[in-house]
């Protein structure tokens, strides 16, 4: 059995303000639309935007970014201009 060592008290701090970015499936946009926006907003890959794309499609929601909440609402900003529902958590 391995012992972990103890997370470093900046990290939970980190955690601790760490949000999260849902889009929120909207039966509008299409799959290029939402992916080809994931990866010039959020930084996504092509394969990390289309996993995206489906899970919010199938699910009808996922979580796209963690981060601190302005960088966030920056991010949900672009999206919403962009069509896209989103709201952070």
């Amino acid at each position: 059995m391995t012992k972990k060592a103890p997370k470093p008290e900046n990290n939970r701090r980190s955690e601790e303000n760490e949000r999260s970015l849902m889009l929120i499936n909207d039966d509008i946009n299409s799959f290029d639309h939402v992916i080809k926006s994931l990866v010039d907003v959020c930084g996504h890959d092509e394969i990390q935007a289309e996993q995206c794309a489906v899970l919010t499609h199938i699910k009808g929601g996922c979580v796209i970014k963690m981060a601190d909440a302005a960088t966030l609402e920056r991010m949900s900003l672009k999206l919403r201009e962009l069509s896209l529902d989103t709201v952070v958590i």
